[in-house]
């Protein structure tokens, strides 16, 4: 996707932000604030003026007695993740890629996996962001708790963000078990193997009987980070070179995957290690992909992915991508895709350039009469007529966006899709 911006700003700080917007809206232009690009709508996507984050970032402020740390809402999630180990601090969790900006993870719902601990944004516990008319706005639960409540996760629909203010604890080692295991096995103990880790998840390989699993728990130490050579055996030449070559394989000559899959999902075999959380939460991804990724209340998880299963067995569908299964604990974010319900993600892929219409509309079907919410960053072809349904708080929301932005002058099509007019 691509867009054509009347004018591009790259603004300094939340006083430069807001004579933007103020221009803008005199102007008659929709603004827009983008990350770096990695959600697969068109969330940022705006013909009116397009905010960059280049001069918004860096960490503004670190209290360790409060464990809290601030940071300009452009900061990279890789910059931060390593600043904060360095002073001695981390966030409690994570997803499993850096490259997002804070501002663009919290308000698209990144999330990692976990038994307790929530997605990046319920670990927000202050931010500051300008409104449309031009007016800077600080939010916590004890300041404008109204807008609090819905601009952790924003879609950019209520502002633009300045700063971001993060819960923090103490530095800790998490020890990873990577593990393959049939898939049987991985749903029929799927509640056992959540309520028994801190962290899990796991990745089924389609066409096949087999998974990778995951669970991270934090440990004493000492640290025990994977051998040079095994770490790159298993992230860079398994997990990103071969299996690049594979899915590049798979695009050419379909009729392959099935082949190559029962044969990539042996590859990895088990391993432990551990390290400071970002180093096992984190994992590269140089394999360019597509993807849609739904939440489910967390009990109809395994149903669902048995569904999964047998419409890609009984389709001549060939999936070269593996799906990937996590969890998340209920917050009390508006419009969380975990808001008010103990959900699980079941995330399918596509390796870029692979037709995907067909693949992902069938799961999407599957994903919807689960009562799924679709992650705000990813392909899904819902609207605003089921969104409402499907989030109890979708008119508290929408209501403040009223109050926030009678004119939209942060409004663009996606918005209009998932929000209404």
């Amino acid at each position: 996707m691509s867009a054509r911006p009347a004018r591009t700003v790259t603004p300094g700080g939340p006083d430069e932000l807001a004579d933007v917007v103020r221009r803008a809206a005199e102007d008659g232009l929709r603004v827009k604030a983008v990350g770096t690009g990695h959600s697969f709508t068109a969330a940022a996507a705006t013909d009116g003026v397009l905010v960059r984050p280049d001069r918004l970032t860096g960490i503004l402020a670190l209290d360790r007695a409060a464990g809290r740390v601030t940071v300009a809402a452009g900061t990279p999630l890789r910059l931060l993740n390593a600043a904060l180990a360095r002073a001695g601090l981390s966030l409690t969790n994570m997803g499993d890629i850096t490259a997002q900006t804070a501002a663009g993870a919290i308000s698209t719902g990144t999330h990692g996996t976990g038994r307790a601990s929530a997605s990046i944004a319920a670990q927000v516990t202050a931010l500051q962001l300008v409104t449309a008319d031009g007016s800077t706005l600080r939010c916590s639960a004890q300041e404008n708790a109204d807008v609090f409540a819905c601009a952790r996760i924003g879609l950019g629909a209520l502002g633009v963000l300045t700063s971001v203010t993060f819960a923090v604890e103490p530095l800790f080692l998490l020890t990873a078990r990577e593990e393959p295991m049939p898939l049987d096995r991985v749903l029929a103990e799927f509640d056992e193997l959540v309520a028994g880790n801190e962290h899990f998840e796991f990745y089924w390989f389609p066409h096949t009987d087999n998974c990778n699993t995951k669970r991270n728990n934090r440990s004493e130490g000492p640290a025990a980070p994977p051998g040079l050579l095994r770490g790159w055996l298993d992230d860079e030449l398994l997990s990103n070179g071969a299996f690049k070559v594979a899915c590049s394989v798979g695009r050419a000559a379909p009729m392959a995957i099935p082949a190559i899959a029962r044969v990539s999902s042996r590859a990895l075999s088990a391993r432990t290690y551990t390290d400071v959380p970002y180093k096992v939460f984190t994992s590269p991804r140089r394999v360019r992909f597509v993807e849609m990724e739904y939440a489910l209340p967390r009990a109809a998880a395994p149903a669902a992915l048995r569904e999964v299963k047998r419409m890609v067995d009984a389709s001549p569908l060939r999936v070269s991508f593996p799906v990937e299964v996590r969890t998340a604990p209920a917050d009390d974010i508006a419009l969380s895709t975990a808001s008010g319900r103990d959900s699980a993600y079941i995330a399918v892929h596509l390796y870029r350039g692979t037709p995907h219409q067909a693949y992902f509309g069938a799961v999407e079907k599957i994903m919807v009469a689960h009562g799924g919410r679709p992650h705000w960053g990813k392909i899904h072809s819902r609207d605003a007529e089921y969104l409402s349904g499907a989030y109890p708080r979708f008119g508290e929301f929408t209501a403040l966006r009223d109050r926030l932005d009678p004119d939209r002058v942060f409004a663009n099509d996606y918005l209009r899709r998932v929000l209404g007019e």
